[in-house]
């Protein structure tokens, strides 16, 4: 039987999650630059069914997969996984780094909403204020990043429109998420998730890669793919599962501002980018909002 970790160590597993994320998305650039999208997708599912296999079986603890479950397992993955990847991929290009940067920070916000339209959780008076301040600090540091001279894009409109959509999609993640770890494990959640990522992600992967020289590929690529796969697949979604079992979903949701906040970091210490002080500054403002989440309540 699988019982719930304590707050403090789903504080660390919220944290660590969304900081990893934000690792290998700054380091998986190359990938990116290398690999279409679909393909790189299609490849990240792959290595991750072929490394939690063992976790698609029934544990003790796990309730049977009714129907309601296995739809919530669906959605999970489709708005996850498959929708928000092609929506903040293609809105990214259609606007721009900066504006998506700024349509992301709403994500708290949209976690919180959710919750307490479709969970009904109470969010207590700390809870929106930390959320203002993450949200606050991550559009600051978005805003302060220098703005390329880039022709504006004839369909602008439509790429901001699908920056939000990929906010709602995230935020449908946190809350769906919440409700699977009341019947199943995590590790089952994060494997079950990942096969239907795999299975959306097969008919356009298998197109783009009987056209794709895989030769080509360096070794050192490889194993940045690999890394890549294993991070995105199977350690940050466990995390992120693992913390929700003991987390309302609405203060899971402050924990997202790690994500641009370790991607920074990466790309200060890894990749030579360079921070303004104002950015520094957003950053601990965003940084704020988790510790304010995440101080001990008084006790009565």
């Amino acid at each position: 039987m699988w019982e719930s970790p304590s707050r403090p160590v789903a504080f660390v597993c919220l944290a660590l999650s969304m900081a990893l994320v934000g690792s290998y998305v700054a380091l998986s650039k190359p990938l990116a630059a290398l690999f279409p999208v679909f393909l790189l997708a299609w490849l990240r599912f792959g290595i991750g069914a072929v490394a939690m296999a063992r976790w698609l079986r029934q544990t003790p603890g796990d309730a049977p997969l009714a129907p309601r479950t296995r739809w919530l397992l669906f959605l999970e993955s489709f708005f996850g996984n498959f929708l928000f990847t092609l929506c903040m991929v293609t809105g990214v290009s259609l606007t721009g780094a900066v504006t998506a940067g700024v349509t992301m920070a709403s994500i708290p916000v949209a976690v919180a909403l959710l919750s307490w339209l479709l969970l009904r959780e109470q969010i207590m008076p700390r809870t929106w204020l930390a959320v203002v301040l993450a949200v606050a600090g991550i559009a600051l540091y978005a805003a302060a990043k220098p703005v390329e001279a880039t022709t504006a894009h004839a369909y602008a409109w439509l790429g901001q429109w699908l920056l939000v959509a990929a906010v709602l999609c995230e935020a449908a993640y946190a809350v769906i998420g919440k409700r699977l770890t009341a019947v199943l494990s995590p590790k089952r959640i994060s494997a079950i998730i990942n096969l239907w990522g795999f299975v959306l992600s097969t008919p356009m992967g298998l197109y783009v890669a009987w056209q794709f020289d895989f030769a080509a590929v360096s070794l050192p690529m490889w194993g940045l793919l690999l890394f890549y796969a294993l991070a995105a697949c199977v350690w940050t979604v466990w995390l992120w599962m693992t913390g929700l079992r003991a987390v309302p979903a609405a203060q899971a949701g402050i924990f997202t501002v790690l994500l641009p906040i370790s991607a920074a970091l990466v790309g200060v210490l890894a990749l030579g980018e360079h921070i303004s002080a104002l950015q520094w500054l957003a950053l601990g403002i965003a940084l704020l909002g988790v510790v304010v989440a995440t101080w001990p309540a008084r006790k009565a």
